[in-house]
């Protein structure tokens, strides 16, 4: 990563030898090497050899293809910063530019202050960039938990929960929707109990054939079934003096789940085919992503057993609910990745990580750890880009409120995003193109093209 922002280089392209002159006198004091190219072909030859992270870019050239050259760039490095140039600006071309990966969108004849300016404020990104990829390494190995990443104030509560219930629980229940964790929740509190030196046993409830239930959880003897050819260990003998983990337990049917509450009350199971009881020492921990309390209501759960596993209960939230940790968590996916398929990914693209940050993560960690290591093997160079994305998380956008965004044009949309995002920063121009991503100049052009809504 070091090397993407050691000797920074400053790409122009352009085919007027005096806006090539101008770029190089503007930035003569900037500390970046300034290369020039008075054509595409020789722009992205030197893009090849010296990796710029800025390329300044004209829209119209001799032989150019408009925003066919900028997606070549962004081809042959996503994380290359582009500032379009051109003599002809529209407020849509703008939109369209920063849709399509450019960074900011500037009027010819060029600004020699507005230009020092925004090549200043990129360079300062840029080393943000910087300490902030070192800052995320050590953040990731700080903020682990007993392989839990997180630094967010709801799961700080949730690790100091564990911390408190280890030591003393015989039963637990973690609580949350699919993909949250309850598994390495689960983990944690079996690692940090007294009986972390014993075997820690799962059980998915979900995935046995009810036929077979009993004999998974309490084992068997032999002859009790037709196939029963030897005698066979249950989960719970299996664990003893250990932790049994029960998940899915919403699915346990209500046969099984008589036997386990006396389990639980009793610390006694019986093989299947045995008239003789077995005493066993666990801890048992279930895990469910359904409303145990309305199944209790319902009938298919038994009130007796829920009570009895929610003595100590672990509430995980979903990821939407604790994004602050969603850039540790993609730093620590993208380190697993990388090194799990052997490539050298620095990292990803601002673009990438808005898109990450805008997408509701229906499926939480697990659905992020897919989209990361979906991306990791996808991805032929160093740095994720939106491109490598699944469809599903690039295709992701914000809606209007109380108007199907299907019925307006994506020019509109553009245009009231940008005039919502202003007014929830309190008018704070400079804020407002942070949040967006452009520069302050594109929001002025976005404001002044926004038509009155409401008939305002």
């Amino acid at each position: 990563m070091e090397d993407l922002y050691s000797n920074p280089k400053l790409l122009a392209i352009d085919d007027e030898p005096e806006n090539l002159d101008l770029i190089k006198h503007a930035l003569c004091d900037s500390g970046l090497e300034v290369l020039t190219a008075e054509n595409t072909a020789k722009g992205l030859e030197l893009l090849r050899a010296t990796r710029p992270r800025i390329v300044l870019l004209a829209m119209r050239m001799r032989g150019a293809r408009g925003f066919e050259n900028l997606e070549s760039i962004l081809g042959i490095d996503p994380g290359t910063e582009v500032i379009l140039m051109t003599s002809h600006y529209t407020a849509e071309g703008a939109i369209e530019a920063v849709q399509k990966g450019a960074c900011d969108f500037f009027s010819k004849p060029l600004d020699a202050n507005q230009l020092r300016r925004r090549i200043s404020q990129l360079l300062w990104e840029a080393e943000e960039r910087r300490r902030t990829y070192r800052l995320d390494h050590e953040l990731v190995h700080a903020c682990q938990f007993e392989g839990i990443v997180a630094r967010s104030p709801i799961m700080l509560d949730v690790f100091a929960k564990i911390r408190r219930v280890a030591p003393h629980f015989g039963t637990v229940l973690v609580t949350g929707a699919t993909g949250t964790g309850k598994e390495l929740v689960a983990r944690a509190l079996h690692r940090l109990s007294p009986a972390s030196a014993s075997p820690f046993v799962v059980c998915n409830c979900s995935a046995i054939v009810e036929s077979l239930l009993e004999s998974e959880l309490f084992g068997h003897v032999k002859g009790a079934f037709t196939g029963a050819t030897q005698e066979k260990l249950g989960v719970f003998e299996y664990a003893n003096h250990g932790t049994v983990f029960l998940d899915e337990i919403g699915e346990l049917p209500l046969t099984a789940q008589s036997k386990l509450l006396r389990v639980l009350q009793n610390h006694e199971i019986q093989r299947v085919g045995s008239p003789a009881p077995r005493i066993v020492d666990v801890r048992v921990i279930a895990a469910t992503n359904r409303d145990l309390r309305s199944m209790v209501n319902e009938g298919t759960f038994r009130k007796d057993l829920y009570y009895r596993l929610a003595m100590i209960e672990v509430k995980l939230p979903g990821l939407a609910e604790r994004r602050e940790d969603l850039p540790l968590l993609e730093r620590y996916f993208l380190d697993k990745f990388a090194t799990e398929y052997k490539k050298p990914l620095s990292g990803m693209t601002r673009r990438a990580q808005t898109r990450l940050a805008n997408y509701s993560w229906p499926g939480n960690i697990r659905e992020l750890e897919n989209v990361i290591g979906n991306a990791c093997m996808m991805v032929d160079g160093p740095v994720i880009d939106v491109s490598d994305l699944p469809e599903e998380v690039r295709g992701q956008s914000g809606t209007v409120v109380g108007q199907d965004e299907s019925l307006i044009s994506l020019e509109e949309l553009q245009k009231r995003h940008a005039k919502r995002v202003l007014e929830r920063v309190g008018g704070n121009k400079s804020q407002a193109a942070e949040i967006l991503g452009v520069s302050r100049a594109t929001i002025y052009h976005l404001l002044a093209q926004t038509r009155p809504e409401n008939g305002a």
